[in-house]
Parts: C-alpha cells; sequence; structure tokens
C-alpha cells in the first residue's frame, strides 16, 4: 500500500491538493475520478506505516460479521457515506477486536481507499470471497445489495455449520465418556477383580486371558498409551498440512460410509451457493470459480474447481470435467449445462444450493436417529464382553466348588 501526493481541479474549476491511499498510482488515479476531480499531478510518496502492533487477541465470529454486513447495507442504502458508516459500526460494535479493524478501515476509506481494498487488509476477517463480491458491488453501484445478500449466505452457512455441530454433539460426548469410563476400569478396576480369578488358580478363558493382558499393559504403562496417542495426534496434523496428505483426508472424507454422503453435499452447497453468489454479483465466471475453490476448503473439490478454470479460459463448458468426475453429482453437472445454455446460471446454482440444503438437513436428522442406536450397540458389545471375561471363569469356579 502506498501514498500518493495528488493535485487536482474540481469541476468547478477550484485547485485542491492532498494525498490519497492506494494499491497503485492507477487505482489512485480512478479513486480521486470517482471523487470528481481531474488529476494534474500524482506522485508516490512512501508506504504507509502499519498502526502499532498487529497483536490477535481474539476472532470475530461468522455472527459479528452478519450483523455488520446487514447494518452497513442498511446505513448504505440510507445514504449515508461509507466513513462515516463505518465510524458509527466500531461504536455498536461489542467485539473490541472487530472494533479496532472496523476503525482502521474507515481511517483508510477516508484516506482515499476502496472499501474492498480497506477489507483486503484483514484476510482473517474478510475471506477472498467477501472481498470480490464487495468488490463488485462497488463496480456496479448496488453495495447495499451485496451486503445485504452476504449477509443472508453467512447466515444460511452458519445455520448449516450449527445444525452438523448439533448433531455430532451426542454421539461425541457419548463416545468420549466411553473411552475415559473404559481406560479407568481398565487402569484401576479389571486389575482388583482379575487378581482374584488369577489366585483361584482355575483356567481362565480366552477373554479374560485378552482382558487381563491389555488391563496390565495399561496399567503398568498407561503413559506409553497417552504419549502414544499424543504422537499420533501431532503426526496426523503434520500429515494434514502437507498438500498430499490433505487431499488423501479430503478424498476419505467424502468416500467414508455414512457420513460421506453428508460431507459431500456439504462440499457441492458451498460451491453451488459461493458461485452462484459471485456471478449474480456480476464477477467473470474464471475468477468466480478461482475464489469458489477456495471457499469449498476441500482439496479434492479445490482441484476440479481450479481444472474447470482452465477449461473455461480455453472456451469450452464450466460442466465438461463435473460430467466425468465421480465426486460430482450427474444431476448437477446436468443442471449447470442447462443453466450455462439458458442465460441463467446463478438461478440453477441458487436452486441446486437449496436442494442439497434440504438434503443435508434430511440427511442429519437420518443420521441423529441411525447414531444413536450404533452407539447403544457399542457400548453393549463393549460393556457385555468385559462383563462376559469377568464373570466366565466366577461362574466355573463357582461349579467346581459345587
Amino acid at each position: 500500500m502506498a501514498v500518493y501526493k495528488y493535485r487536482a481541479r474540481t469541476n468547478e474549476g477550484r485547485m485542491t491538493s492532498g494525498a490519497v491511499e492506494a494499491l497503485s498510482q492507477n487505482d489512485a488515479a480512478d479513486l480521486l475520478s470517482e471523487r470528481g476531480l481531474i488529476v494534474l499531478s500524482l506522485i508516490e510518496t512512501k508506504a504507509r506505516k502499519s498502526r502499532g502492533l498487529n497483536i490477535n487477541l481474539g476472532s470475530v465470529k461468522s455472527k459479528d460479521l452478519v450483523i455488520f454486513s446487514r447494518q452497513l447495507s442498511v446505513m448504505i442504502s440510507a445514504t449515508v457515506p461509507v466513513v462515516q458508516s463505518l465510524r458509527i459500526l466500531s461504536q455498536q460494535t461489542t467485539n473490541p477486536i472487530f472494533i479496532s479493524k472496523i476503525t482502521e478501515m474507515a481511517d483508510d476509506v477516508d484516506g482515499g481507499m476502496r472499501l474492498s481494498d480497506a477489507m483486503a487488509k484483514h484476510k482473517k476477517i474478510f475471506s477472498h470471497f467477501f472481498v470480490a463480491m464487495v468488490k463488485s458491488g462497488e463496480t456496479s453501484g448496488k453495495l447495499d445489495e451485496i451486503l445485504q445478500y452476504l449477509a443472508d449466505q453467512m447466515e444460511k452457512d452458519y445455520d448449516l455449520i450449527s445444525k452438523v455441530k448439533s448433531a455430532m454433539i451426542y454421539p461425541t460426548f457419548i463416545v468420549g465418556g466411553m473411552i475415559v469410563v473404559g481406560f479407568l476400569m481398565m487402569t484401576f478396576v479389571v486389575p482388583k477383580m482379575t487378581q482374584m480369578l488369577e489366585e483361584t488358580g482355575a483356567e481362565l478363558p480366552l477373554l479374560t486371558r485378552i482382558l487381563i493382558g491389555a488391563s496390565g499393559f495399561m496399567e503398568h504403562y498407561w503413559y506409553v498409551v497417552l504419549f502414544g496417542l499424543a504422537g499420533l495426534i501431532v503426526l496426523l496434523k503434520f500429515l494434514l498440512r502437507s498438500k498430499t496428505g490433505k487431499l488423501t483426508w479430503d478424498m476419505v472424507k467424502i468416500q467414508m460410509p455414512i457420513f460421506g454422503s453428508l460431507f459431500q453435499k456439504i462440499y457441492i452447497v458451498r460451491f453451488t451457493r459461493s458461485l452462484s453468489t459471485l456471478i449474480r454479483g456480476g464477477v467473470p465466471i474464471a475468477s468466480a470459480l478461482t475464489i469458489t475453490a477456495e471457499v469449498v476448503d476441500n482439496r479434492a473439490y479445490e482441484k476440479l474447481i481450479l481444472e474447470t478454470v482452465d477449461e473455461v479460459e480455453g472456451g469450452n463448458s464450466i460442466a465438461t470435467l463435473f460430467v466425468k468426475s465421480p465426486i460430482m453429482p450427474k444431476m448437477l453437472a446436468q443442471m449447470m449445462v442447462i443453466g450455462e445454455r439458458t442465460g441463467k446460471l446463478d438461478t440453477v446454482l441458487e436452486r441446486l444450493s437449496d436442494f442439497y440444503g434440504r438434503e443435508i438437513d434430511n440427511l442429519v436428522g437420518g443420521l441423529t436417529s441411525l447414531i444413536e442406536p450404533l452407539i447403544l450397540i457399542v457400548m453393549g458389545v463393549g460393556v457385555g464382553g468385559m462383563v462376559a471375561a469377568i464373570m466366565l471363569p466366577m461362574f466355573k469356579v463357582a461349579q467346581n466348588i459345587s
């Protein structure tokens, strides 16, 4: 980011001078032209210094961003200047991190920067998708409509994520509790009970011997189990950071039984909703696909979408590769072809997004109903096996005594 000193003349012929901040000299000239100034000279001075230390004391939640977009949209539609709107929002926001970022954006816009460029400086808050949509709104003069539309889309994404998380809370809690209770049982309770069985001198069943061996190992080498689990988690995180590891894991997610179909539909909804929004905002197809590839957050789909960009730039249909891909539903590819031919691709994508959104709702409801009995079965088998391993030799001893 650089600061440019300018001398210019207004439409009334009055001379004026000042400084403007922009990414390039052309951007600076465009900003001044938008203000109704005729540029006479434009000289770059120096890069603007960052304000203080960039310390991250928290995070900006999706809810904060939705409220910000909706309120900014209302104020812009009411012809309140962008700088003044941002100043007002900085006073109404409760998140201290977001307050500092909004204030910084207000200063940047007041210095002559576009709102989209000011947002682009805060990549952890405003995604590439969000910035591209705001930029298209500035270009088309429909910034208030774009911000309102973004708020609606973010609310839909938030609702989708919330539904999936809610469906996973119960099984995660139960499985976590089973692991903790099982570990405590095998470490402290089972050793005392098996000691009594060993003292009888009776021949123990295979199931009991397996239980005693596992319990003995966990009793004496519990730290090995804990360190082994910690090491496995670190190794998995390291592998997932690599391109090959992330691609492999993302492919596994959409192909795994039970949950694979859910993950696949989540990524498809992200793809269709984001691409529809960008096309409706006037973003070119190739650029919209590139941005959407980042939004989807799955390397398998990202790879397919980026390959589609090359197809589109080569003059081919957007659905050329989708038709052949096993990770894209045939209906999606066929509907996109129809949308492309009729010139209503954004509308078709929006309807596909709604359709797969309803599919996700049905899947989440079905999974919740399916997971509960599965967990009960696993718990029954685990507890039953442990009880059988302890009780069988006791029955045998009792029969020998009688």
